[in-house]
């Protein structure tokens, strides 16, 4: 991850930073981690803890979209300055597995304008754990007073990770809901339904 960034990293000179702008999304990172943490803990379980998970990965797209328009944001060292160590996410990992349970394994289109299209294979609670870890990498850098490093990392990381793995994890926790409430009329579906009924604790179909 080091060695990416830092080839990334376009150094311009001091630029001024939004300081209320740095605060509300490290605000919305902070109320992601903290629910996904919660979550994984067994705080909600079943029907409920796939519609808070829908919810959260939702907010947090919101803040990535915001990222995402704002023009490049510049770091002001030339080399990234050491955050302190990563978080273990693998106790969180392991308890989003099993939460998730039959529903955790999904199928998703990797880049929609390559022709042909390649399908890809992930997890949902590998794509969380992901976020949470890049998200956490610049809160760090929040924390510490180095605001426009932490905007950078955001922004940068959105682009390059966790706004692909966020997107496509929301679509997933969406068909995983849709397939609870809609009928399929299509037998080879079958198990993504019951899937979904049993997570959702909904009659099977």
């Amino acid at each position: 991850m080091a060695d990416t960034t830092e080839q990334a990293r376009d150094i311009s000179g001091p630029a001024e930073v939004d300081e209320e702008f740095a605060q509300q999304i490290a605000d919305q990172v902070e109320s992601f981690l903290l629910a996904l943490r919660a979550i994984a803990r067994g705080e909600a379980t079943g029907g409920e803890a796939i519609s808070l998970l829908l919810l959260v990965v939702s907010q947090v797209l919101l803040a990535g979209g915001r990222l995402g328009v704002q023009e490049d944001f510049q770091p002001q060292e030339e080399y990234e300055p050491d955050p302190g160590p990563d978080p273990d996410l693998d106790e969180m990992r392991h308890r989003l597995a099993v939460l998730l349970g039959g529903v955790d394994a999904y199928t998703e289109v990797f880049d929609p304008y390559v022709d042909p299209p390649e399908l890809v294979s992930s997890l949902v609670s590998d794509d969380l754990t992901s976020i949470a870890a890049s998200l956490a990498h610049g809160l760090r850098h929040f924390k510490a007073g180095r605001v426009a490093e932490a905007l950078w990392w955001w922004q940068f990381s959105y682009v390059a990770s966790w706004g692909g793995e966020a997107s496509a994890t929301l679509r997933a926790l969406q068909s995983v809901i849709a397939h609870d409430r809609l009928d399929s009329e299509f037998e080879s579906e079958q198990e993504d339904v019951e899937a979904a009924e049993q997570m959702l604790g909904g009659t099977p179909v």
